[in-house]
């Protein structure tokens, strides 16, 4: 316990934001899946049955609103998730509750005026609530060893959740108003985007999804797309996913047809990226972007960027947060996404083909 403490105080303040974060969203990624499938199996039980498009899509059918009401249980349990381990990864325990519930408090949008809630600051709320329910705690924690040795068996059952709560509460009624003015006005400016600007932020959403396959960037646009997603915004999920597919897939397309371009060992393994790419696992591209950075990263940037840029011209629609090929019945437009992965897997193909030099070693 020391050692990690120690190992906990070495780390610059950057670094323990950043492992505080991802302890977060690692925690909190089981729920957006799972909740996202859900709600989108009941979009696809919709589709079958032939309910018509409205506002009640998704829930006219009786068995769509049971999956579609349960995947909401899910889903709706993100924000306070994030928020809750990421207290929890800077205070501990004690962090746990504060951080969920300052998550709960940011995602309702509760106010001193309106308890009840007024305009919910969603995921950037969530993760001011998250860093700032931890640290308060901290900071709780560090007072309490002022008080009486007698009290120490009541501190973690009625001291620390009390304060925490309490304070948490206070700095986040007075914080959602602008969180909420913020968030909303996010909303509104993606939803009133123009198609060249759409097109730009469907490249750019490629772009971060592949640069660091699976890393923070990779995380960061996926976490654009789920807000987006959870307040009906289903095109960037869509140039999320095909960013999140092309590394692995261009490399699988390089190796099948450019043998010369690899050794034997990465020709052995590169079959099994078709199968993670069309998953949407982005890290089966790691290796090969390890062992050639330079050459690698690049190319797949290109084809992903060029995939996230066409779906969103084409405006491409998903409603799962996950699945890949698999949850390709509830795209909206599926002819033209499947274009818009070929086109964009094929262009990363070629210029790796061009970058990557013919090995002249035996292999």
């Amino acid at each position: 316990m020391e050692k990690i403490q120690e190992n906990t105080q070495n780390e610059s303040f950057g670094k323990q934001i950043y492992n505080h974060l991802m302890n977060g969203v690692s925690n909190m990624l089981p729920f957006t899946i799972a909740g996202g499938i859900f709600m989108a199996v009941a979009f696809l039980i919709d589709t079958i049955g032939g309910a018509p498009q409205d506002s009640d899509f998704g829930s006219h059918l009786a068995a769509a609103a049971w999956f579609k009401t349960i995947g909401g249980y899910s889903f709706n349990f993100m924000i306070p998730v994030l928020a809750g381990y990421i207290g929890m990864s800077i205070a501990g325990q004690a962090g746990f509750l504060s951080g969920l519930a300052g998550g709960a408090i940011a995602l309702s949008g509760s106010t001193f005026m309106n308890p009840s809630g007024d305009v919910s600051s969603g995921f950037l709320g969530g993760l001011i609530a998250g860093f700032i329910g931890g640290y308060l705690m901290l900071g709780i924690k560090r007072m309490s060893d002022y008080l009486p040795k007698a009290l120490d068996g009541i501190k973690p059952v009625l001291i620390y959740p009390l304060c925490g709560l309490g304070t948490v509460a206070v700095v986040m009624c007075a914080v959602n108003p602008f969180m909420g003015i913020i968030n909303n006005g996010i909303s509104v400016f993606l939803t009133n985007m123009g198609g060249s600007s759409k097109i730009l932020l469907g490249c750019i959403l490629g772009v971060m999804m592949s640069i660091d396959m699976g890393g923070p960037c990779n995380k960061a646009a996926y976490l654009f797309a789920t807000m987006g997603m959870a307040s009906g915004n289903f095109n960037m999920m869509a140039a999320v996913m095909l960013g999140g597919m092309i590394p692995p897939l261009s490399i699988a397309l390089a190796a099948t047809f450019f043998k010369n371009r690899w050794t034997a060992e990465e020709l052995k393994n590169a079959p099994a990226n078709y199968i993670m790419g069309l998953s949407f696992i982005t890290e089966g591209a790691i290796p090969y972007a390890a062992a050639d950075p330079a050459r690698v990263i690049p190319s797949c940037v290109i084809g992903a960027a060029v995939a996230g840029g066409l779906s969103m011209a084409f405006d491409c629609t998903l409603r799962a947060p996950h699945g890949g090929i698999f949850v390709f019945a509830v795209v909206g437009h599926p002819l033209m996404y499947t274009v818009s992965l070929l086109a964009g897997s094929f262009v990363g193909m070629i210029l790796l083909a061009i970058l990557k030099k013919k090995r002249t070693d035996e292999k």
